[in-house]
């Protein structure tokens, strides 16, 4: 269907024309427009730009709505892109496609523009449903502090339960995501590594600056001390000792601290629970690797694991 109806203009009379017959009037020779909006009586306005991005007008994502009697003007919406669909200019449809089915996938280094993306995507779920849960899968080595606590605070904010999944690796800042996902819904595949550690930062300049620089990493340090406590129930103290250095961890040994909730193992998900410290010397975790389901029943009575 055209959008613009194409009205043909009238031909002009040459000069030779309008010298033979003088008394035509000149009004009836100007030029009229060459086209006109037949369809619309009121001026098309875009909807504001609000993180989730509206297709080109074409004839394909107009609906008229024939049937009835006032026509209504809908646009196709597709999820916002991340860095590597725009760069090599694909369409974001399979993120479309994930969207609708509550999927959000950080799959970048985090950066402001990937945390528009993520925020926009959770928000406009949350609106959609509050009642059905968000599935956030995670596949990044961190990035940006100040983006990765604008995604954290997002997921605290949304109504709906934000179930987190680890795949590949989630490190640095992102490990601080995976972990904030709603308790008892957030996962690791079995090969992911799962890292933490303390923000990094530098200064230069005059000694005060330096000094304004370095109390900010203190701050900023001690910030993500206190929320890798929260949500892992370890205490202060020990959550800094254990950042001051990288430190890797296997999805079991992520479990055991307190990051993440379960592994999932094909198509089932093994629920592990962390284990008393006095028990920990007994276990051997290269033979719960192997099998996880060893790591389900320690022999121990259920009332200490608690």
């Amino acid at each position: 269907m055209d959008l613009l109806s194409i009205s043909p203009s009238h031909p002009s009379p040459s000069l030779r024309t309008l010298s033979q017959n003088p008394k035509l009037p000149i009004s009836s020779f100007a030029p009229k427009p060459s086209f006109s909006f037949s369809r619309f009586s009121k001026p098309i306005k875009t909807p504001p730009r609000c993180g989730v991005s509206a297709s080109p007008i074409s004839s394909k994502s107009l609906n008229f709505g024939s049937d009835s009697p006032n026509p209504s003007l809908s646009f196709q919406l597709s999820a916002p892109q991340t860095p590597a669909t725009a760069a090599r200019g694909a369409d974001g449809d399979v993120m479309g496609l994930l969207l609708r089915e509550r999927i959000v996938f950080l799959g970048s280094s985090i950066d402001d523009f990937v945390a528009d993306a993520v925020m926009s995507q959770l928000l406009l779920l949350d609106a959609q449903d509050p009642t059905k849960d968000i599935k956030l899968f995670i596949n990044s080595t961190g990035g940006s502090l100040s983006a990765t606590m604008a995604i954290y605070d997002a997921v605290q904010l949304v109504r709906a339960d934000v179930s987190t999944v680890a795949l590949g690796i989630s490190a640095s800042t992102a490990s601080v995501i995976l972990g904030g996902g709603t308790k008892g819904k957030r996962f690791a595949m079995p090969n992911t590594r799962i890292m933490i550690h303390q923000p990094l930062g530098g200064a230069s300049g005059q000694a005060i600056d330096v000094e304004i620089q370095a109390n900010e990493v203190m701050h900023n340090k001690n910030n993500i001390t206190r929320i890798i406590a929260g949500f892992t129930g370890r205490s202060f103290e020990q959550v800094q000792k254990d950042i001051d250095r990288d430190k890797y961890m296997s999805p079991i040994e992520a479990v055991e601290y307190g990051i993440i909730d379960g592994v999932i193992d094909r198509d089932r998900i093994i629920p592990l629970m962390p284990v008393p410290e006095r028990v920990k010397s007994t276990l051997n975790y290269e033979e719960i690797s192997k099998d996880p389901k060893k790591f389900l029943n320690p022999e121990i009575p259920d009332d200490e694991i608690y």
